[in-house]
């Protein structure tokens, strides 16, 4: 069972132990995975992952280790590709709501599957999708 859709910044200070999750977010993760349950990663949080590398924003080898463990056997995070359920609901949150092409997907991502969003993104957050933060 998925619980929440993390949004990039969230997946990627969860797994590097970041002062900059919240504790509400960062308890909401750790009992979902105590409870079995898997964080959503949308694929495009993989693409972001390479972009910001590229850009040196995160650390070098960011993205090896997400992939290792989206491979793992009892690993916290599910990959869930941009298929065409999710493009519909794509469409269901406005650009004037979310301007940034990731964070749609992410939001439609959670939206398709009815879980919240892990983000302390301000326009995910207004947007009126279930959020956690």
């Amino acid at each position: 069972m998925i619980a929440a859709i993390a949004d990039t910044h969230a997946a990627i200070w969860y797994v590097f132990g970041d002062r900059r999750l919240s504790p509400v977010a960062r308890q909401f993760m750790d009992e979902s995975l105590a409870r079995g349950w898997k964080i959503g990663i949308s694929s495009i949080t993989l693409v972001e992952i390479v972009y910001l590398e590229e850009k040196w924003r995160i650390p070098p080898g960011t993205l090896g280790r997400f992939l290792d463990l989206l491979n793992a056997q009892d690993g916290a995070f599910q990959e869930l590709p941009v298929q065409s359920d999710i493009l519909q609901c794509f469409r269901q949150i406005t650009r004037e709501a979310v301007p940034d092409l990731p964070d749609r997907v992410v939001g439609a991502t959670a939206l398709c599957l009815g879980v919240p969003v892990v983000t302390r993104d301000r326009r995910i957050q207004a947007a009126g999708l279930k959020t956690v933060w």
